[in-house]
């Protein structure tokens, strides 16, 4: 992805087939001329298996076009990125600084201040799709010269108090999130990410490399809010973990440590251990003699990792996808969330033939030294929160190994159930759960009736609005606690209607009854609560949801056939028909408006 050129870019999206690829219209408001980032943010999109479309507002008109009636810019935006170059907001802030007295900064500053709030605010009066907000790059050679950084009120403290006041109005509005084009500077370097001839001749200040920088920055985010997200990293052992090979070269003949040759093996590893307390699975799979892998895992001094930093491993002299396959399989993901990393070039396009859906990363043994950077770039695991379940998830599905070895003593799936003393916990959304909640909604896809993406301040409005519930389920058992993994969102719609908006669980529970049981109880307290009559669900099918289908039809909902095929099926119940479940396998803990019943 980072290596190929802009024209081959271009060739590549116009011979491209994009029939059949979710449509993911993008809308630029800029200040600046940006064109040619559309390719850009097209081919990232392409190779994650989405057709961007890409347009882009008035030059310079944000505020205009934020605050206009007009809407014909944002209805089916899916997401809205907002540059604004500080030279063509404030000038005198960015290029007269030095010009400027006390109280005409203080003007120029209020006024920098009054636009960002205003065009957000009319951005939010049109649409609630997610906005990525690009902040203002700090000068490379400050106005005041090496004495600005001294001073209180310089020009890098001016620009950064823009920034800071930029993250204060993003986090009091929803779904609205900041890119810190800073981070894109500091990488390409400041000869190399301006482009000085085109920003005299068309007010374009990027280079081509720097426009790419931007849109993977861009592409992180739109990855992570769409649920588009990698979680697990499969490595292989010998010239990725450690140089030379453990068979041949022994333990001590293996090159790891904080010295040259192995300084790079030991910090490709830190790295690795770095995604692990995010969040981040780990696996092996290696063609090798196991005793030897495990004896460098145990034995050598300067091993990071550690057995217990992996939920699964493939070690033998099998074929590298199908040993993905069975990883997959045990950790139960799809394969496309996986990330396999390898230093055979013949292993990794293997891996890209027999199964494309797997993102590969060459590590070439030459260039070792680039290890660390090229995870770094990868960058695809990210998720907008990160929550304590991020931090346990190894421990969980280790756990769900020593329940499915448990599950071998049982003869049926009841006995089994019960046997795993399963308790549930099902409470209101609250400032402990909402980031769990959230980001729930942005990457399950697979029993997700809805698909719905939700930041954290949409989450806390439904939380904070009388006329909505957002309920969650936490589900724990005699071998661990799988914390929050299930979520249900209702709308109050009329003095007796209720539209459910959301109902969803992490596929790591399923097959348990949990999903059933908390729908039973969610459905049951609202109807207390709000005195519920009439019932509106919907199932809005995916590529990876069918799973869901059917969900409603045991309560009793009826189907509305739906219109074409793909599109929302709709489901109406009324109270008095619905049918009632109990489950005697479950024991459920109820935490409703802050009170256990």
């Amino acid at each position: 992805m980072s290596r190929i050129s802009f024209l081959e870019m271009d060739a590549r999206l116009q011979a491209a087939d994009m029939r059949g690829y979710p449509v993911c219209p993008i809308t630029l408001l800029r200040n600046v001329t940006l064109e040619n980032i559309q390719i850009f943010l097209r081919y990232f999109a392409y190779e994650a298996g989405w057709n961007a479309q890409v347009s882009f507002g008035d030059y310079d008109s944000v505020l205009q076009e934020a605050v206009s009636d007009s809407k014909k810019l944002f209805p089916d935006s899916k997401f809205i990125l907002v540059y604004l170059f500080l030279e063509n907001l404030s000038w005198n802030i960015a290029r007269n600084f030095n010009g400027l007295s006390m109280e005409a900064l203080q003007v120029e500053k209020e006024h920098v201040k009054n636009y960002l709030r205003l065009a957000l605010e009319g951005i939010r009066t049109h649409t609630q799709a997610p906005v990525l907000w690009h902040s203002f790059e700090s000068p490379v050679y400050p106005a005041d010269g090496i004495g600005g950084p001294q001073r209180s009120g310089g020009q890098l403290e001016t620009v950064s108090e823009l920034n800071d006041y930029l993250k204060q109005i993003l986090k009091m509005q929803p779904n609205t999130y900041g890119i810190d084009l800073n981070s894109c500077l500091a990488r390409v370097g400041y000869d190399a990410y301006y482009d000085r001839r085109y920003w005299h001749l068309a007010r374009a200040p990027y280079s081509q490399r720097a426009l790419k920088e931007i849109a993977l920055e861009d592409f992180k985010f739109i990855r992570a809010l769409s649920g588009n997200v990698k979680k697990c990293l499969v490595l292989d052992c010998d010239d990725v973990l450690w140089g030379g090979a453990a068979g041949e070269a022994g333990l001590e003949g293996i090159q790891l440590g904080k010295s040259y040759p192995g300084s790079p093996y030991y910090e490709f590893q830190q790295e690795i251990l770095n995604l692990y307390h995010r969040g981040v699975i780990l696996a092996l799979c290696s063609k090798n003699n196991e005793q030897d892998v495990w004896e460098v895992f145990d034995r050598h001094p300067e091993m990071i990792l550690q057995r217990r930093h992996f939920a699964a491993w493939r070690i033998n002299w099998k074929n590298k996808a199908d040993n993905l396959r069975q990883i997959a399989q045990e950790l139960n993901i799809s394969t496309e969330h996986l990330v396999f990393a390898d230093d055979s070039e013949f292993e990794i396009n293997l891996v890209k033939e027999w199964m494309p859906e797997v993102l590969t990363l060459h590590l070439s043994r030459s260039h070792a030294v680039e290890f660390r950077e090229k995870l770094l770039r990868l960058d695809c695991f990210g998720q907008i929160s990160f929550t304590a379940e991020d931090q346990s998830r190894s421990q969980m599905i280790q756990q769900e190994t020593e329940r499915r070895k448990f599950q071998t003593n049982h003869q049926d799936l009841q006995s089994y159930l019960r046997s795993l003393e399963l308790v549930a916990t099902l409470r209101l959304a609250d400032g402990v759960t909402i980031p769990r909640i959230s980001q729930l909604t942005q990457k399950t896809n697979q029993f997700n009736l809805t698909t719905r993406r939700y930041s954290e301040s949409d989450i806390r409005s439904f939380a904070e609005s009388p006329n909505h519930r957002v309920f969650s389920l936490s589900l724990r058992d005699r071998f661990g606690d799988a914390g929050l993994v299930g979520v249900f969102i209702a709308e109050r719609a009329g003095s007796s209607n209720c539209r459910i908006d959301t109902f969803l669980m992490s596929c790591r529970v399923l097959g348990r009854e949990a999903e059933v049981i908390f729908a039973e109880r969610c459905l049951t307290a609202l109807a207390s609560e709000w005195g519920v009559k009439e019932w509106a669900a919907e199932y809005i099918p995916t590529p990876k949801n069918a799973l869901a289908e059917r969900f409603w039809d045991q309560f009793g909902f009826k189907r509305k056939e739906a219109k074409a095929a793909q599109s929302a099926v709709h489901y109406s119940l009324e109270e008095s028909q619905r049918i009632l479940i109990s489950n005697s396998i479950i024991h459920v803990e109820e935490e409703f408006c802050g009170t256990k019943s």
